[in-house]
C-alpha cells in the first residue's frame, strides 16, 4: 500500500475541494491528482522508473507537495535537499543518493551550475519556480500540461518512498530511508493525534525538505484536507495566511510561536480559525504556553519528540497535559507517552529495561522506525538492535509512562528546532588553520532553546579569533550550524581517561543553573 493511495481516496470523497491553495493558485483534488500522473509520466520518462531518486531543492509551495506525489507515483524516491545547506553539503546527499534528476525553484537556480559541476551524476535539471529557469533545464509547467499520465505504481509497504538526510556525529550526513509502510503508518496516526479531518487546512510553515512538515503533510492528504502555503516561516506572511483562509492547524517550534505572539501584527481574535497546534524540537515553557493559550484561543496543543528514524515520531504530549492547573498539570517538562504504535523504552547498557526514574537510553520500536541508513549497512545494524531504533538520548521514565530526555548521547544540539550536531561543527572548526583543538556544545539560549558554543584552544598566541572561526564555518556548512560564540581559550583540555574532550565539564558553568543539560 503506497502512499498515493491516499490521492484516489480524496478524489472519490472530496474531488471537487481544495487540495492546493499557494497564494492565487488554488487546485482541486482531482486538478492535483491529475497534474501528479502528468508530471510522474514526465518524470518515468526521463529515468524516474522504480527506486529512481529524484531530489528537490526548493522553497515551500503546492509544487513541492506534487514533487512527493509524483515521485512516489512513478516508483521513485523522494529525495529532499536541505535548502539551508551549503553547496558542499547539497552536493554530497545528492552524489550520496545517486540522484539523476534534481528539481529547482527560482530561490536556488543561480545554485545549480555549481552544483551540476561538482554532480556529475545529475543528468536532468527540472525548473519549478516563477521566471526564466536555468539553460537547459526542463520546466514543471509543461511538464505538468504536457506530460502523459501513468498508471500509479502504488509502492509496496516495505518499499523505501523517500531518503531524508540528516547530520551525523561522525561529521557525515545519513540518508534515513523511510518506506511507504513508514509514512503511511505514521500519517494515519497523525491525523488522529491532530484531529486532521476533511474540512481541516494545514498550513505549511515548516520548511517541506523537513521530515516533521512532510509528514503532516501526508496526514492531511490522507484525510482529504487542505493544504496552504507560505514559502517560508515568515511571521507576517503566517498571520495572513491564517486570517485570510482560516487556517486550522499548524506544525511549529516554540521559537516560532515566540515569534508569532511578538509580532506588532497579532491579534488574538484573528487566530480563532486555528485548532491545533502541533510543536516539537524542544519542550515549550510554561511562560510561553501561558501566553500561547490566551493568543489561540480555540487551539489544543500537541507536542511530539522523535526523529527522522522513528518517522518523525515516538512519543505524544497530548492537549490535556497543556496546562498549568488541575490534575493534568505538570507534565510540561516530559516529551509525553509512547505515540498509539510506537513501543517506547529507556534501557541500560546490556538493553535492559530501566525502572522508573532511571536514565538510561531511550529506545523505540514500531512500524515507524526506518529501514536503514542509505550505503551505511553496519551503522544500520549498530543503530537498530533486534527491532528496536537505539536513539542516543538519555532519559527516563515516570511511573505513569511520561518520557524525560535529559541529555543527549550523541552531542545534538537543538536550536530553533534545526538538528545541529557537534562533530559536524567540529570537522569544519578543525580546518581552519590556527586551530589545535576544539569542542562544540549547545548552550542556553532564551529565543532558540540552545545556542551553537566552540570551545576553542589555538595553535598559538592570536593565531585564531571567534569571528574568524564563524566566518571560517560559513564557507563550509549552513549558517544555523555555525557557533553563534566562540571561545578561544588556553585553559587545559579536560580529557577524559580515554583522552576524550569531557563536553559535560565545559557545559557545566552553563547549565548548572538550568536543571538538566538540555530544552
Amino acid at each position: 500500500m503506497g502512499l498515493t493511495r491516499a490521492l484516489h481516496r480524496a478524489v472519490q470523497v472530496n474531488g471537487n475541494g481544495a487540495a492546493t491553495i499557494a497564494g492565487a493558485r488554488v487546485q482541486s483534488w482531482r486538478a492535483f491528482t491529475d497534474r501528479v500522473a502528468r508530471l510522474a509520466g514526465a518524470l518515468q520518462a526521463r529515468g524516474a522508473g522504480r527506486g529512481a531518486r529524484v531530489a528537490m531543492l526548493a522553497r515551500n509551495s503546492d509544487r513541492y507537495l506534487e514533487y512527493y506525489y509524483a515521485t512516489f507515483w512513478a516508483g521513485g524516491i523522494a529525495v529532499p535537499i536541505n535548502t539551508r545547506w551549503a553547496v558542499p553539503e547539497m552536493v554530497f546527499a545528492l552524489d550520496d543518493a545517486g540522484a539523476e534528476i534534481l528539481i529547482v525553484d527560482h530561490h536556488f537556480q543561480h545554485l545549480v551550475p555549481e552544483i551540476a559541476q561538482a554532480a556529475p551524476r545529475l543528468r536532468t535539471i527540472v525548473f519549478c519556480g516563477d521566471g526564466q529557469g536555468p539553460a537547459g533545464a526542463l520546466a514543471w509547467e509543461e511538464m505538468a500540461a504536457h506530460g502523459d499520465p501513468i498508471d500509479d505504481a502504488d509502492g509496496d509497504w516495505d518499499e523505501v518512498a523517500g531518503i531524508f538526510y540528516t547530520g551525523g556525529t561522525t561529521g557525515r550526513s545519513k540518508g534515513v530511508m523511510l518506506s511507504h509502510g513508514n509514512l503511511f503508518t505514521n500519517s494515519m496516526a497523525e491525523a488522529i493525534w491532530l484531529n486532521l479531518r476533511q474540512r481541516s487546512s494545514y498550513l505549511h510553515a515548516a520548511p517541506s525538505f523537513h521530515l516533521a512538515d512532510a509528514a503532516a503533510g501526508f496526514a492531511t492528504t490522507a484525510v482529504a484536507g487542505c493544504h496552504l502555503f507560505v514559502d517560508a516561516f515568515d511571521p507576517s506572511a503566517v498571520l495572513d495566511v491564517i486570517r485570510a483562509r482560516g487556517a486550522t492547524h499548524l506544525l511549529l517550534v516554540p521559537t516560532m510561536i515566540q515569534m508569532l505572539l511578538e509580532h506588532p501584527a497579532f491579534v488574538a481574535d484573528d487566530m480563532r480559525s486555528v485548532e491545533t497546534i502541533f510543536y516539537g524540537g524542544s519542550p515549550m515553557s510554561e511562560a510561553l504556553l501561558a501566553r500561547a493559550i490566551w493568543a489561540f484561543p480555540n487551539a489544543a496543543l500537541v507536542q511530539a519528540y522523535g526523529m527522522t528514524e522513528t518517522t518523525a515520531i515516538a512519543t505524544v504530549l497530548e492537549p490535556g497535559y497543556h496546562t498549568l492547573a488541575g490534575p493534568l498539570a505538570g507534565r510540561l517538562n516530559s516529551v509525553g507517552r509512547a505515540a498509539s504504535h510506537v513501543e517506547v523504552q529507556v534501557v541500560d547498557g546490556r538493553g535492559a529495561e530501566h525502572p522508573p526514574g532511571g536514565v538510561g537510553e531511550i529506545v523505540v520500536r514500531g512500524p515507524n522506525v526506518m529501514k536503514g541508513y542509505w550505503n551505511l549497512p553496519d551503522l544500520t545494524a549498530a543503530t537498530v538492535r533486534n527491532g528496536w531504533m537505539h536513539t542516543g538520548d538519555a532519559g527516563y521514565m515516570d511511573a505513569d509512562g511520561f518520557l524525560h530526555v535529559v541529555d543527549r548521547l550523541k552531542d545534538m544540539i537543538i536550536s530553533g528546532g534545526e538538528n545541529v550536531y557537534s562533530a559536524e561543527v567540529e570537522n569544519a572548526i578543525a580546518q581552519h588553520p590556527g586551530v589545535r583543538l576544539c569542542a562544540v556544545i549547545g548552550i542556553p539560549d532564551a529565543r532558540w532553546g540552545e545556542a551553537v558554543h566552540a570551545v576553542v584552544w589555538p595553535t598559538g598566541p592570536a593565531a585564531v579569533r571567534g569571528e574568524e572561526i564563524i566566518a571560517h564555518c560559513r564557507k563550509l556548512i549552513a549558517g544555523y550550524k555555525c557557533p553563534r560564540s566562540v571561545d578561544v581559550t588556553d585553559r587545559p583540555v579536560p580529557l577524559s581517561a580515554a583522552g576524550k574532550i569531557l563536553k559535560n565539564v565545559l557545559r557545566e558553568p552553563y547549565w548548572d543553573s538550568q536543571g538538566r543539560q538540555v530544552h
